[in-house]
């Protein structure tokens, strides 16, 4: 994840936020419902993964800064084939309000 922000700022990324996040399969795995044949099965193909993982979020200006960040991201991650290692996607934003700045 540092090479990642670091990347980001490279670039010209001004900002993100971070959270630690848990995918659903993780969750099914991590909880007491040990009694269900299939999340059985998932805990042991999960047993070694890590149970938490850290989502980036960024409002980005340009097409041109998001295929820049993408990149990024996609130079670390080294093009990945496993689906596990996570996925990148893009939401238009209408209007940004800024809060905390007085007039």
């Amino acid at each position: 994840m540092d090479d990642i922000l670091a990347g980001f700022v490279d670039v010209g990324v001004s900002g993100a936020t971070i959270l630690d996040s848990q995918g659903m399969a993780s969750a099914i795995v991590n909880s007491d419902k040990e009694n269900v044949p299939i999340f059985g099965y998932l805990k042991s193909l999960l047993q070694d993964a890590k149970p938490y993982n850290k989502t980036i979020f960024t409002v980005l200006e340009s097409e041109e800064l998001i295929e820049k960040a993408v990149a990024v991201v996609q130079k670390i991650t080294g093009h990945a084939s496993s689906s596990s290692v996570g996925f990148m996607f893009t939401v238009p934003i209408g209007k940004i309000y800024p809060m905390g700045l007085s007039e």
